[in-house]
């Protein structure tokens, strides 16, 4: 994602970074050259023929414009819900962890079978509150495959191998148990409900808290899916086939029809319009897809290190060993 930095106005006006124009201008110029060609046979030359009403330009350029603005509006929806998505994402993983390291403990005292009212503070274990090492071992092992869930979520969203990723938080036996899956996050997030249910039968998670930690793992599920939708469900092709061949006419065919009245102003008025269609179709292409590495997608590399932080943080890692966030390269955060 292209990181806003204020700078003056006029730095924003010719910025190529945070607009579309660094991909767009070979096409922008090609209909500019087009119309300088048509404006000295037309206006220098006095080629006959080469003019026609600008009746059907006026039309068409009302309904390109509708059906850019259609479809731009769609596809930053797409944009929106993803990042909304990988913001409740944030937010699932901490309350997660916070879960894990405040209701999984000895100091519950649940037994798989035994009753729920009317036991002792002895019976529940409230004799000694604090948990036990094994427990906290166990609090770790959830919160590290909470960290590698989120990093085989973002690899598996952008199609890459998550492999290097989740084998800093997972043994050797597990990373490649996971690598035959086709679903890495979804094996995770399985894993790590097999081993919440072992601790409740161990004892560890009352029945009232059972059904806490199992919606905030349904809430993965659910974050997981949603953007698996908008990955595999992309814009139909048909808007975008179309809306790439009406610019295309309108910004090339342009110039024969404002000719007559724009006389030798025909390539600045071109340039100006092909300036606007072609960047608004750009950016409409751009941002339907944001979970790729594309500047204008969204960052989720950064978004998987912050929770990754977050997360250590909260079971103690020491400030020395976490990991640096990713800053901005030349402007772009991935």
């Amino acid at each position: 994602m292209v990181v806003y930095e204020r700078t003056s106005w006029l730095g924003m006006l010719f910025s190529l970074q945070r607009g579309s124009l660094a991909e767009t201008w070979p096409r922008i110029l090609l209909s500019t050259f087009v119309s300088v060609v048509v404006t000295l046979l037309a206006v220098d030359f006095k080629v006959k023929g080469l003019t026609v009403t600008p009746v059907p330009f006026t039309i068409l350029g009302v309904a390109i414009s509708i059906f850019l603005g259609f479809r731009n509006t769609t596809a930053y929806s797409r944009f929106w819900e993803g990042r909304t998505l990988w913001g409740a994402l944030v937010n699932t993983s901490r309350t997660l962890t916070r879960q894990v390291l405040t209701l999984v403990g000895t100091h519950f005292g649940e037994r798989p079978h035994g009753p729920i009212g009317g036991v002792t503070d002895e019976e529940l274990g409230m004799a000694d509150p604090e948990p036990t090492p094994e427990v906290r071992a166990f609090q770790r092992e959830i919160t590290v495959r909470q960290i590698a869930f989120v990093h085989a979520l973002r690899h598996h969203l952008r199609d890459t191998d998550p492999t290097d990723e989740v084998s800093k938080y997972l043994p050797a036996s597990d990373v490649d148990r996971f690598a035959g899956q086709k679903n890495v996050p979804l094996a995770i997030l399985q894993d790590m409900a097999d081993r919440l249910l072992w601790a409740r039968r161990r004892g560890w998670v009352h029945a009232y808290h059972a059904g806490l930690l199992e919606e905030s793992l349904r809430e993965l599920t659910n974050i997981q899916g949603a953007c698996e939708r908008i990955k595999n469900t992309p814009v139909p092709p048909a808007y975008t086939v179309l809306s790439h061949r009406l610019v295309v006419f309108f910004c090339f065919a342009l110039s024969f029809g404002i000719v007559d009245s724009a006389g030798h102003l025909t390539p600045f008025v071109v340039f100006l319009v092909s300036h606007a269609f072609f960047g608004m179709d750009a950016v409409g292409e751009e941002v339907e897809e944001p979970f790729g590495t594309h500047p204008h997608d969204l960052p989720l590399g950064a978004l998987s290190r912050t929770i990754e932080v977050n997360l250590l943080q909260m079971i103690g890692t020491p400030a020395g060993e976490l990991p640096e966030i990713p800053r901005p390269v030349n402007g772009i955060q991935l």
